[in-house]
């Protein structure tokens, strides 16, 4: 995966350039986050890795996946360039990169919460506030469902990890049983 992380790497702060030029930062991740999920689908996939396609008709097929006036002229250009070179497999990580660019000059942190059940938006709501006075940062956050913390929550944001679990509570008490 590093080596498509190093292919992708050049064309999302290319176009993560554009994007800040043309004002387009917010709206480009959701079209390249449209077109990561796309390329993941296997009929997608198929229709864009034939040999025999042009490199426009294969960025024609994508672009007609997205919503009406989703592009402009800048971001097909940048799509023609990707199809041009044969890097279309790459879209996903082009846009994980974008993305992380787009969040760091917003001042926004990714963060994962795992919870042992399915909050209500009200809790949801709560904690992500409650994360966001914590580290003085917004927060991109999304829920993940784990059965096996038995309660409370795990989040990670960035490389930090807070896991207020009963699962990581036990694991404490029998360190310090065994120990």
């Amino acid at each position: 995966m590093a080596e498509l992380a190093t292919v992708a790497r050049p064309y999302a702060k290319a176009l993560y350039s554009l994007a800040i030029e043309h004002n387009k930062t917010s709206d480009w991740v959701t079209v390249l986050e449209n077109l990561a999920q796309a390329v993941a689908v296997p009929k997608v996939a198929a229709a864009i890795d034939r040999p025999e396609q042009s490199a426009d008709a294969k960025a024609e097929v994508l672009l007609g996946l997205l919503p009406e006036g989703a592009s402009d002229e800048s971001f097909k250009a940048f799509l023609s360039t990707v199809a041009e070179n044969d890097r279309l497999n790459a879209l996903p990580e082009i846009f994980t990169q974008f993305q992380a660019l787009y969040l760091s000059a917003s001042n926004i942190q990714q963060a994962v919460i795992y919870s042992a059940f399915p909050l209500t938006e009200a809790q949801f709501s709560q904690l992500v506030l409650d994360l966001q006075a914590k580290l003085g940062s917004k927060l991109n956050a999304k829920v993940e469902v784990d059965p096996e913390l038995i309660g409370g929550v795990k989040v990670e944001v960035g490389d930090q990890v807070l896991d207020l679990s009963v699962q990581a509570e036990l694991q404490k008490l029998y360190a310090a049983m065994t120990n």
